[in-house]
């Protein structure tokens, strides 16, 4: 969800993956939706966290302190709060994510 100044994006992350990589948009039980993310660290000590902020700002091509975790720190289940030109972030996000 972009809003004028950054963008707001819930992910569903995979720690442990043999590769870092976006995957499918998902259809979650309460009718939400999310961004399935593999990362390739475990998550221990907040490795897997610091990968998947390292790993969007990098896809999204913004700062890694413009991505924060915002909620479910310690879940697979995160909202991610992306600093920066809102509609812009929403346009990299879709064409990152579109089959290829």
């Amino acid at each position: 969800m972009a809003e004028g100044d950054h963008a707001l994006l819930t992910v569903r992350i995979t720690p442990k993956a043999s590769r870092n990589a976006m995957g499918s948009v998902l259809a979650l039980p309460d009718g939400r939706h999310a961004l399935a993310v593999r990362i390739a660290a475990p998550p221990v000590d907040g490795a897997a966290n610091a990968e998947l902020i390292a790993f969007l700002a990098k896809t999204l091509g913004v700062a890694r302190g413009a991505v924060t975790i915002a909620a479910g720190e310690t879940g697979r289940l995160k909202r991610i709060r992306i600093d920066g030109d809102g509609p812009g972030i929403a346009a990299r996000l879709r064409a990152a994510i579109a089959p290829a």
